[in-house]
């Protein structure tokens, strides 16, 4: 499954593309990698219906059976006919999660005795800025025994069967992807019914392997 994300594009192209009128992330970093438990910008529709850029830690929370003394989170959402997730799929839960490119293990090209390596899907060879289908949540429990009970946003995003560039790397499943400002609309506006059709693999001709994201520069722009 997905645990590793970049995004390298601005704020204000984020916000132009989701239509946000609001900043409440304090985000602009050049290239950013997300790994579970790391803050990340998000796009939803504020309580007050405008929509807004904000920061929240990917994973949500997890069906009460499976955690113990802390919840490390759910990055990845599939079933959503199990009674968990069916409470978050309302408007006022969606948000859309941008990124440039996302990560899968591949064990097909693991050194022996060394970690597995990521192979790295995007839209093109130039990285366009696409969205995940995620949803959110403000919740209050335990992340880190260390740390105790706090207050969280968090987010997650949906995933689907994978692929025919994602299914010899990943054959369990593939991130719903939404590529366009109408799909964008449509999950965070849409009922229900309207919108879970978006949950289907992009078409293979819409994605690519790409190489790892170059090290941003002194002056802070990507190489």
């Amino acid at each position: 499954m997905c645990n590793l994300y970049n995004i390298t594009t601005t704020r204000d192209a984020v916000m132009q593309f989701t239509k946000a009128l609001r900043d409440r992330a304090g985000w602009n970093e050049p290239s950013l990698d997300v790994y579970p438990g790391y803050q990340a910008p998000i796009v939803r529709v504020g309580q007050d219906g405008q929509r807004e850029i904000t920061r929240t830690a990917w994973g949500m929370p997890s069906p009460p059976e499976v955690v113990k003394n802390y919840d490390p989170g759910v990055t990845n959402i599939r079933n959503l006919n199990s009674p968990h997730w069916r409470r978050w799929l309302g408007q006022t839960s969606r948000c859309v999660v941008p990124f440039t490119s996302f990560a899968e293990p591949d064990p097909a090209v693991q050194v022996p005795g060394g970690k597995i390596p990521n192979a790295r899907f995007a839209g093109n060879n130039d990285r366009p800025l696409m969205f995940f289908a995620g949803f959110w949540t403000p919740w209050k429990g335990v992340r880190r025994v260390r740390d105790g009970e706090r207050e969280y946003e968090l987010f997650g995003f949906l995933t689907t069967s994978p692929n025919e560039i994602v299914a010899p790397i990943h054959f369990k499943a593939m991130p719903v992807i939404l590529t366009t400002p109408e799909e964008v609309d449509l999950w965070l506006t849409g009922s229900w019914d309207e919108v879970k059709h978006l949950q289907r693999p992009l078409p293979g001709n819409m994605l690519v392997i790409v190489e790892p994201p170059a090290a941003p520069t002194e002056e802070g722009l990507p190489l």
